[in-house]
């Protein structure tokens, strides 16, 4: 947690006009300390760089940085690659001081050569903060200020969701656009949208899952937003349950993100809504937790189903996703096991067949349990009556009627339609690999351009060496120690371990930044 390595002590320590924090979890390769946010390189000028996102086109920048700008990569992040990127275009012009044209001139560049989704910021030593958005707005980053007391000065903060804004006392909450670009220094406030030609596509993901519900982003509540899907979901659950011949006596959601569509699910159909799963809050978020089986085996200390609300009774759990399943399968069996007489279960959002290459830590296309399944054989899997999930029109609808200049949506998880258009089955192989289970522990390699493949013990031309070798025997390790206690709990005629976790995706980097 931020509060564990940043305590008053710590706070009081930094000192400055300016600065900037991050807080990061991987989406694929390793979770070293080498490669914690922000990045820093001294040359030119002194630039710090936060990113949140995921670059689609790694492998072709490395190698033009090492090839051409002769600027050396010393971890597997893409941010290092952003940063340098940033940082060599800026090289380029060949001055001792820049000024704002420079700048502007550089990210504009560099969101000609990078591909994928980016929000970044980042700060330049003795000039100021800059924070700009990728050309397809995928991920969010907005600007909130607040005035100095006995001042006529302000300051200025950038943070991926409004709710940090809230929290620091900042007003006038503003996202940076798709493609713009925004200077901050001591004497002025400068933007730019640079790459106005893209479709506006942001994530839809965010306001499914990620972001707080008292956070705003693109202009949608996502408190109101999450009313709406609850709304919209009723009207499939009605559906189904009539065309099923299923009574229902009790809406239960899984807490907490699910808690404000389940409460709107339930007036809009008429049912009793109860709190029938109680949070342990002092239990790690589940979703970043390496391995399936440690996932499964918190989420019975992570939740705790209470009998009084299941028992003899027919339910209906509501969800806002399901991911691997992992949590859903663990969450009805805890529901039977305290004595529900029928379990439905409701995803607020669609069924999720398809990897995210933007940012988001999903699994490979089959660790999700709804690839290659239709609903019925959904249930099956996670052992539940009845499986019910929204329609994509619907979430659509959910987010967009509060804002109707959204037209578009990345929904690549959904529909595995890209919204940058340079993804294909090379690259997603090449990322699945990265994220899937069995190589959480294998280090990474780099990212082959499209149309090329990995053959055999061969990588891009290099043989495995020896470290990866001992990476490979770790991870092989762990899937022995899973296959040792599926068995134990197939002996003890258990249907899954006694603890599970959230397979839910979670919460992206979030940053900010102090006054200017």
């Amino acid at each position: 947690m931020v509060r564990d390595v940043f305590d008053k002590k710590a706070v009081a320590r930094l000192v400055g006009s300016m600065g900037i924090g991050h807080v990061r979890y991987p989406t694929a390769g390793s979770s070293a300390h080498a490669e914690a946010q922000p990045f820093y390189v001294n040359s030119p000028y002194g630039i710090v760089l936060a990113h949140n996102g995921n670059l689609t086109n790694t492998h072709e920048l490395k190698h033009f940085l090492d090839a051409d700008a002769h600027r050396h990569i010393n971890t597997e992040s893409d941010s290092e690659v952003l940063l340098n990127i940033f940082a060599n275009n800026l090289q380029k012009t060949g001055k001792f001081r820049i000024n704002e044209e420079d700048i502007f001139t550089a990210i504009k560049d560099l969101m000609l050569e990078c591909k994928g989704g980016y929000a970044c910021v980042a700060m330049l030593a003795g000039f100021g903060i800059i924070a700009f958005r990728d050309p397809c707005g995928i991920r969010p980053v907005g600007m909130a200020v607040r005035s100095v007391p006995n001042s006529d000065g302000k300051d200025y903060l950038f943070s991926s969701e409004s709710v940090v804004a809230d929290a620091a006392g900042f007003t006038h909450w503003d996202d940076v656009r798709a493609g713009e670009a925004i200077i901050i220094t001591r004497t002025t406030v400068s933007r730019r949208v640079l790459v106005p030609d893209k479709t506006f596509a942001p994530d839809i993901f965010e306001w499914v899952y990620f972001a707080r519900p008292d956070s705003v982003l693109d202009g949608v509540s996502v408190y109101r937003s999450r009313m709406a899907m609850g709304d919209l979901l009723a009207e499939e659950v009605r559906r189904v349950l009539e065309m099923k011949q299923i009574e229902v006596d009790v809406v239960i959601p899984v807490p907490d993100t699910s808690r404000v569509a389940a409460l709107n699910l339930a007036q809009k159909l008429g049912l009793p809504y109860r709190e029938g799963f109680v949070k342990n809050r002092y239990v790690d978020r589940t979703f970043i937790m390496p391995g399936q089986q440690m996932r499964r085996k918190n989420v019975r200390r992570k939740l705790n189903a209470m009998a009084l609300e299941f028992s003899g009774k027919s339910v209906l759990i509501v969800d806002d996703s399901i991911v691997r399943g992992t949590t859903s399968k663990e969450i009805i069996q805890m529901a039977k096991d305290v004595g529900a007489r029928k379990v439905i279960f409701a995803s607020c959002a669609p069924p999720i067949r398809f990897s995210n290459v933007y940012g988001i830590d999903m699994p490979s296309r089959e660790e999700l349990v709804a690839y290659h399944r239709n609903p019925d054989q959904i249930a099956e899997a996670l052992g539940a009556d009845l499986v019910i999930y929204q329609t994509l029109p619907d979430l659509v609808r959910s987010v967009q009627q509060f804002n109707p200049k959204l037209t578009h949506f990345d929904c690549s998880v959904f529909t595995g339609e890209y919204v940058t258009g340079d993804i294909d089955e090379n690259y997603l192989q090449h990322i699945e690999s990265l994220r899937s289970e069995k190589a959480k522990l294998i280090a990474p390699t780099p990212a082959p351009p499209h149309g090329s493949y990995t053959q055999g013990g061969m990588t891009n031309g290099v043989r495995v060496n020896s470290a990866m070798t001992s990476n490979l025997t770790a991870a092989m390790q762990m899937l022995a120690d899973e296959e040792a206690m599926k068995r134990r709990e197939a002996m003890a005629s258990c249907s899954g371990p006694m603890n599970g976790a959230d397979d839910n995706i979670g919460l992206h980097n979030t940053f900010n930044v102090g006054s200017v």
